[in-house]
């Protein structure tokens, strides 16, 4: 669990501290590009909170999600077509169930530990 975070951390500190703009024209496939590998970060989570994490499969996830989304969005914008928008809708929608998994899991979880139970108890 601990490496999509430290990844995350990282990757928003070096963000703050770049001295980039990103032009006008490329803050669509930047919000697709951002919203997809939050996705990734998240599953990320999510499989590790499951025990079934696995680096390759992660980094996999992350950069082909997010060089496909934004290549639907170029591919949208070609054919004058606002494919983004359903983008940002599946990935929002994604964004919301995984982090709605990984609180049900943490929330289980620190209510076993809390009852002193053990999870074969349950």
């Amino acid at each position: 669990m601990l490496i999509p975070i430290i990844g995350a951390l990282i990757g928003i500190l070096i963000g703050l501290n770049l001295p980039f703009e990103i032009p006008v024209s490329l803050v669509k496939y930047t919000a697709i590009a951002i919203l997809a590998a939050l996705d990734a970060i998240l599953g990320g989570i999510r499989a590790q909170l499951g025990q079934k994490f696995l680096f390759s499969k992660f980094i996999s996830s992350f950069f082909a999600n997010t060089a496909l989304a934004a290549l639907l969005c170029y591919l949208g914008d070609m054919m004058g077509v606002d494919i983004y928008i359903g983008a940002v809708a599946a990935f929002s929608i994604r964004l919301f169930q995984n982090l709605s998994l990984i609180r049900e899991e943490l929330f289980d979880r620190f209510w076993i530990w809390r009852s002193g139970r053990r999870e074969k108890d349950m």
